[in-house]
């Protein structure tokens, strides 16, 4: 396990090879470091020769070091990356579809796992830049920053049991060692060093180096599900040096007998923890398959799309009839929104013909298996019917909860629903739910669970009261019995973070607080954004995400939007937030 440690000291002018195999790196004098990109400038001693920037990875490093005659690639295999992908034309057409900005302002450029993902991330923040001409911020949003300054706790991985390693978490927590790149060094080559996790906030650890007992002073945040990271013993098998990091480099004469004490008995990841991540991030939805999902335009109907891209189960549906596939829709492949081809038709709900005839060259029917499965339902004897009323979670408006109505009973257990007093009347705003829905709840729940029930609109008797608005609409309320009471025990605390989709807008995956809890329900804040934009969301929702979630995968966070720019625009931004909410709400309410 420790072998590693002899292959290399800090006082070496050479070293064995670095992570790529294939790398070679000129010899250089111990004194000339290469450096991680850390946000700081460095040059020779001498101050006379020049940095380089890997135009793959980002890597900030001697430019005698870096590869090739042109010294734009820090490795053999960043330069093979880079023509592989056909260079910038083929990595930015891997962008189609990218998540753009949240309200322009509040675009932040993220360093990212996969070292393609970062260098389109780049490209597309420069894109996006330009098209907007926004201001894009310099300091990108960190999570490490954010929690530690504010002392926030992040939800746990096993909350999320969709998300990568949801269910294969195990007992990965503070203490476990793990082995990581040491940027303490000096050395021209890749070294690691042994690290325990201080911290977990979600996928992401807050890691010390092992011999620096109570400083603090170098400690650092890293994805867990990240290339870098390995579990104790990996550089002895991979041929890799442990070096001790130079600040503390001192302290020890045998560093050795130092790790063999201090390893004792102590935890580290599975031996095959890479590859569970590499198999949990597997997505079985392949671009060109073709789905039914609803009609972002009338809910009532669901319309032909095709999976335009996948990216960490999320998936760019692009409606059928989009010539220029810029009609979209972005959801979950677990979302309770797509059905396979055929679905609509079976249980008798809407559906919007398309003007395409026949299949696109390309383009094949998802397979049936692989959607979300509800649970059967047994209608036969008490069951829903038209006219009863009930309590919902208002798709056009998720931050409230409504007096709605079954306006239909589909088959499989499916009901339409709509919402009192702001109904269309052709029916075009009807929804559908699932009898077995965490979104739809008995008459009384939000008085029972001091929930703001909002009224039918227009309704001039307040406060409202179920008993008199039964009465006076002739109408009797669904039994409580024919809704979903089962709570699982889902871990979830006030308070955590967590990254969630804006539903409203669901190409977004944001910044978000765990406010308030009932039951299985939650109410999601967006940080830095007003309380009316809170959503209210399932617990086992394959819209949330745990922190880092968006790092791990190559998806856009966006980030709080920062106190200051917020309280200059306040009057101004209110008005585009309004308006933003009409785009959406607008002509149903």
């Amino acid at each position: 396990m420790f072998d590693g440690y002899d292959s290399c000291s800090e006082d070496t002018s050479s070293s064995s090879s670095s992570d790529e195999s294939e790398e070679e790196v000129a010899p250089l004098p111990s004194s000339l470091p290469i450096i991680k990109n850390n946000g700081q400038v460095y040059t020779y001693p001498d101050g006379k020769s020049g940095m380089a920037t890997c135009e793959m990875c980002g890597m900030v490093g001697v430019r005698d070091a870096f590869y090739s005659k042109t010294k734009r690639f820090c490795s053999v295999s960043c330069s093979r990356s880079y023509s592989s992908n056909s260079k910038k034309a083929s990595i930015l057409a891997r962008l189609q579809g990218k998540p753009p900005t949240k309200k322009a302002k509040v675009l932040q450029k993220q360093p990212l796992v996969a070292k393609l993902a970062a260098y389109a991330q780049y490209q597309a923040t420069l894109q996006n830049q330009a098209k907007t001409k926004a201001a894009v911020p310099v300091e990108g949003f960190s999570w490490g920053n954010y929690i530690n300054s504010n002392s926030f706790t992040a939800a746990p991985v096993t909350c999320f049991k969709h998300a990568p390693m949801g269910t294969c978490w195990g007992d990965i927590s503070e203490g476990v060692r793990v082995e990581v790149p040491n940027t303490d060094c000096s050395l021209p080559t890749k070294v690691f060093w042994i690290a325990g996790i201080v911290k977990l906030a979600g996928y992401n650890a807050l890691l010390r180096y092992e011999g620096f007992e109570n400083d603090s002073s170098l400690d650092f945040w890293c994805n867990v599900c990240g290339s870098d990271i390995h579990p104790v013993g990996w550089c002895a098998t991979s041929g890799k040096p442990l070096v001790p990091p130079r600040t503390i480099q001192h302290k020890y004469t045998n560093w050795k007998a130092f790790l063999v004490k201090r390893l004792t008995g102590a935890k580290t990841l599975p031996p095959d923890f890479s590859q569970k991540v590499s198999e949990s991030m597997q997505y079985p939805f392949k671009t060109s398959m073709r789905v039914e999902v609803v009609d972002k335009t009338h809910l009532c109907r669901t319309r032909v799309a095709v999976v335009e891209s996948v990216i960490g189960g999320r998936l760019r549906l692009v409606y059928e009839e989009s010539e220029d596939k810029t009609d979209d829709f972005w959801c979950h492949m677990y979302s309770p929104l797509i059905h396979h081809i055929g679905w609509s038709r079976s249980i008798g709900h809407r559906f919007k013909r398309s003007d395409i005839t026949k299949k696109q060259d390309g383009h094949f029917d998802a397979p049936p298996h692989l959607f979300m499965k509800v649970k059967d339902v047994d209608a036969a004897g008490e069951w829903f019917k038209e006219g009863m009323k009930l309590e919902a979670i208002d798709p056009l408006n998720l931050s409230a909860i409504c007096v709605a109505t079954i306006r239909k009973v589909l088959a499989d257990g499916y009901l339409m629903i709509g919402i009192d007093g702001s109904e269309a009347a052709d029916g075009s705003d009807w929804f559908c739910y699932h009898a077995t829905s965490p979104s739809i709840f008995p008459v009384g729940f939000c008085e029972i669970n001091m929930i703001e029930l909002t009224p039918p609109r227009g309704y001039a008797k307040l406060p409202f009261k179920w008993f008199d608005y039964l009465r006076e609409t002739d109408s009797i309320a669904a039994p409580v019995k024919l809704f979903n009471k089962e709570v699982p025990n889902h871990g979830f605390h006030v308070g955590m973070k967590l990254e969630a989709v804006d539903l409203m807008e669901p190409r977004l995956v944001c910044v978000a607080t765990v406010t308030r809890i009932i039951h299985r329900l939650l109410r999601i804040h967006f940080d830095g954004w007003e309380d009316e934009y809170d959503q209210w969301v399932d617990c086992e929702s394959p819209d949330l995400y745990p922190v880092g979630w968006c790092q791990l995968t190559g998806y856009q966070l966006q980030p709080p939007a920062p106190q200051s720019s917020r309280d200059s625009q306040s009057s101004s931004s209110k008005q585009k937030k309004k308006a933003k909410s009409q785009q959406y709400k607008g002509h149903k309410k």
